[in-house]
Formats: structure tokens, sequence, C-alpha cells
């Protein structure tokens, strides 16, 4: 029974360490940062919880590594209907109202983010289906397949609704889709009818009035500087007042004096800015490129369109999260809830980035084709 659970040393030689690794510098980062702008409040609570889903995410990514990712793969329609599943009792049965957004299932006194975990199942179920195409994403009857099951999910959380995670879905569509070679006319054609959309639903019970609000204040923050800009305004002070070495660990001004909103979860890079300056910004971010590099490389040396698909939805989910968070702290890109892969605290958004991780680790480890 114990065997079962031990990993080869002939698969652990081919195990990219540099990996974990960095997953485990950026959450121990986010820990100073989380304790920075939390300690006042509630002493270490969120930062020895967010250590407790740094524990839980390796010991997930140890599980995933024990299944062939191949398995993994053929029991892809029960991972991906059990996303939605989840979905639908959140929507429609379970779901509880945060921040105007019904995209959480209360356990006790915690709560789970049911969409973190059905967009790996749409991902999983996109890659078995072009690996089941050969990857022929242009046949007219595959594309369709394909669209069905990207946009069910996608309807589940707009319906929430949850316009972050809307984004961070279709990001990932739109980066299998692009890397699968979907006729360029066709991406363009979605994007036109994208913009359309959007514009015709501007005025409908569909938008939101939050969304509004945050779209109108991001193409005109000065004339929300006292309301719905607040925030925004806030954690670019801070950031600027960090210059180049930051104002020192637990001393931001802006952080102390809790002016800016949610600075341990959505607005945590604020924290990074203010506290470790620019050098401390540029580290992360040679962290996450040294991360994404090496998915890039697992990807390209994938045995089987199944990883090389896996690994790049991994890629779009970790790089729109990434330039989205950090470019709406920064008033580059409109406010949403999106978290920054790993800084974030919440058990939900750590432990989907491990997983997500561990799919990568498990390719890249399986890489090489077995010969009889």
């Amino acid at each position: 029974m114990l065997e079962k659970l031990k990993i080869s040393k002939k698969l652990l030689r081919e195990l990219d360490y540099s990996i974990v690794i960095i997953a485990i510098m950026i959450v121990l980062y986010s820990c100073l940062n989380i304790y920075s702008a939390t300690f006042r409040n509630v002493g270490v609570y969120y930062t020895k919880l967010q250590l407790i889903w740094l524990c839980l995410g390796l010991f997930v990514i140890y599980i995933i590594l024990l299944i062939d990712y191949t398995i993994i793969g053929n029991y892809a329609s029960i991972i991906y209907w059990f996303g939605i599943v989840l979905l639908v009792l959140n929507d429609f049965v379970l779901g509880s109202i945060h921040k105007g957004s019904n995209a959480w299932i209360s356990i006790g006194s915690r709560a789970i983010q049911p969409s973190e975990f059905a967009k790996l199942g749409m991902m999983v179920m996109l890659a078995k289906l072009l690996n089941d195409m050969e990857g022929n994403i242009n046949k007219p009857k595959n594309f369709l397949k394909l669209v069905f099951y990207a946009l069910l999910p996608m309807i589940l959380i707009v319906i929430q609704p949850d316009m972050g995670m809307t984004m961070v879905t279709f990001s990932i569509v739109l980066g299998i889709f692009f890397i699968a070679g979907l006729d360029l006319r066709v991406i363009l054609g979605g994007l036109a009818s994208l913009v359309v959309l959007v514009v015709g639903i501007w005025n409908s019970p569909l938008m939101k009035p939050y969304w509004k609000g945050r779209l109108v204040a991001f193409l005109n923050p000065e004339a929300y500087s006292r309301s719905l800009s607040f925030q925004l305004n806030q954690s670019i002070m801070g950031i600027g007042s960090g210059k180049i070495l930051g104002e020192g660990f637990t001393k931001g001004l802006q952080i102390a004096g809790n002016n800016v909103p949610e600075a341990h979860t959505d607005f945590i890079f604020s924290v990074v800015g203010e506290e470790w300056g620019l050098v401390g910004a540029i580290f992360l971010l040679v962290l996450y490129g040294f991360m994404i590099y090496k998915f890039i490389k697992i990807a390209k040396n994938s045995k089987d369109i199944f990883g090389s698909i896996v690994t790049i939805g991994v890629i779009s989910t970790f790089l729109f999260s990434i330039l989205q968070n950090i470019g709406m702290t920064i008033g580059l890109m409109p406010i949403t809830g999106i978290t920054l892969p790993l800084m974030s605290y919440g058990g939900s958004s750590i432990l989907s980035n491990f997983m997500s991780i561990g799919l990568v680790l498990n390719i890249g480890m399986r890489k090489k084709k077995i010969n009889f």
C-alpha cells in the first residue's frame, strides 16, 4: 500500500524542483506582505492561514504527481462535470453573496470559490478534446464542440456575476485556441463579437452597477477620486511612495493606515510596492518570469497534445492574472477581483494555483515516451 504512495526515483530525476522552490518563495514572500497588511488588526491570523494553505498546496502537488497525467486525462469528463455541478450549486442553491458576487459556497467559517476549480476542469477537458481530435481545431464540428465546453462554465460564472473570473476563463480559452492553431480570422471575429456583446449589454440588467462603476472610474479616475477611484488612488500613492527601496517592512504609511482596501488579497501588490519598492516588485516579477519560462519549456517538450495544451492553459491563467492584478493596482487595468497568483491571501486561489503547478510538473516529469 505504501509503495503506491511513493514516486519512483527515475521519475523524480525528471522533476523540475526549481518550479517548486520558486512557488514556495513566492508564497513565503506573500506571507511577509500579508502580515504587514494585517498584523495591526488581526495579528498573525491570515499569515498562519496562508502558511497552512502552502503546506496543503505542496501536499496536493505530491498527490497529483503520484498519478500519470494521461490517466488524469482519461477522467477529464468527470473532472469537468464535477466543476459544472459545483458552479450550478453555487449559482442556484448554496452560493453566498460576497462583495456583490454570488461566487462562494460557505463551509462553516470558511468558504470555497467553485470557479477556481471549474476553470481547471475546463482546461483539462479542452486539452483532452484537442488531443482526441489530434489538434484539428479548424474542423467546424471540432471547433463547435470545443466552444460548447468552453462556454458552459463561462456562462455559469457570468451569472454569479464574477467579472474577474470570467476574464480569466476567457484568457485560458483564447490562449488554448491560439496555440492550437485556430484560424486567426476566427479569433479576430470572436474578439470583435465580444466587443459588440459588451456594448449591447452595457445598459441591460446583466451589466451590474458596480461593474459599470469600476469601468467608468477606470476611464476617468480623477472624477471619482473620493469614491469609486479611492482604492486605486491610495494604491498608486502607496506604490509611488515606495520609490526604489521601499518604506521598509511594516512601515508603509498607506498600509498602516488601512488606506488600501483588500491590501492582503486583491491589492497585495500595493504592499509590495510601498514597503519593498521597485526592487521588491522586480524581485517578484523575476520569480514569475522564471516560473513561466519553465512552464513554456515543459509545454514545448510535452510528449503529447494533451500535456502541451494543459500547460498552455496554466500559462494563460498565470500570465493574465499577473498582468491584470498588477495593472489594476497602478491604474493600467480596470479593478476586478482577480488575485495575484500565489501572493494574494485565499485558500481556493492558492490551492487551484498549486493544482495547476502540480499538473505542469506531472507533464514535465513524464515527458519521455515509454518504448516497449
